[in-house]
């Protein structure tokens, strides 16, 4: 599937689909079971043409179970999400267990402060929209490498403040309000998924700005934030590039810097 929107917003990057299947692409980037990885560096790698796949064993960190889409993981993770997204765990740090794990993670001990206190993230951890989603594999894939009948939940675009703009605009081109875009609070992987599912399920979905996650930022260039969209609003957008704004001299100007 070739976008409009991708040509004539003068995309850097592939858009990438996200695609809920049984069946395992091959061949694709798989994390190994057990060992950490971060899944915005696999949106990363599909924007530049690989294919990623994720199930229940492979999605690279406790965070990225949930933010993937395959339940709360959170509910394992070492000395309380609550207190390493906030001011850390130093009563668990200070057990055997604790010691061991803090050598790997060492924001367990002091909290990664994104959070003022672990009561605050305990009720954004609780109203995060966990979903499981019901096949076995999650993939990330270029959208030009969509096969015969494979349909994405949602649509991601890798933009620097210019696209960023052009996207917003269009998000609202055909929409009576002017809160079509929004940037939840979450981290990378939530963002660019199980938010954008949320937004899927409603009459009149929004767009996700994202990659706003700290922690996630060195996985894409400094220039770079995501604007994902559910597959309903990306064929609204996409059905709008002819006639829009795009093919304005206003637009095509700052669109040539960009070149």
């Amino acid at each position: 599937m070739e976008s409009k929107i991708a040509k004539a917003v003068g995309m850097k990057y592939s858009p990438v689909a996200v695609v809920f299947t049984n069946e395992k692409p091959e061949p694709a980037l798989q994390f190994k079971e057990g060992r950490w990885g971060c899944a915005v560096s696999m949106l990363n790698a599909a924007a530049k043409g690989k294919t990623a796949v994720f199930d229940r064993k492979t999605f690279g960190c406790t965070g990225g179970g949930t933010g993937l889409g395959f339940g709360d993981t959170y509910k394992n993770f070492p000395g309380g999400i609550e207190y390493f997204l906030s001011t850390g765990n130093k009563e668990f740090t200070g057990t055997d267990m604790g010691r061991n794990i803090v050598r790997n993670m060492p924001a367990l001990e002091h909290g990664e402060r994104y959070v003022k206190n672990p009561e605050l993230a305990r009720k954004f951890i609780d109203a995060l929209p966990v979903v499981d989603v019901p096949t076995e594999y999650i993939v990330f894939k270029p959208l030009e490498k969509l096969a015969a009948g494979e349909i994405p939940r949602v649509v991601i675009f890798l933009a620097n403040p210019d696209q960023l703009s052009a996207l917003v605009v269009l998000a609202n081109y055909e929409r009576e309000t002017t809160d079509n875009v929004i940037a939840p609070f979450g981290a990378g992987c939530h963002s660019v998924c199980i938010f954008p599912y949320r937004e899927a399920e409603a009459e009149n979905p929004r767009a996700i700005i994202g990659l706003t996650d700290v922690s996630a930022r060195k996985q894409v260039d400094k220039d770079i934030l995501s604007f994902t969209v559910p597959l309903k609003m990306f064929l609204e957008m996409e059905s709008n590039v002819e006639g829009s704004f795009l093919g304005n001299e206003e637009w095509l100007k700052v669109r040539e810097r960009n070149q």
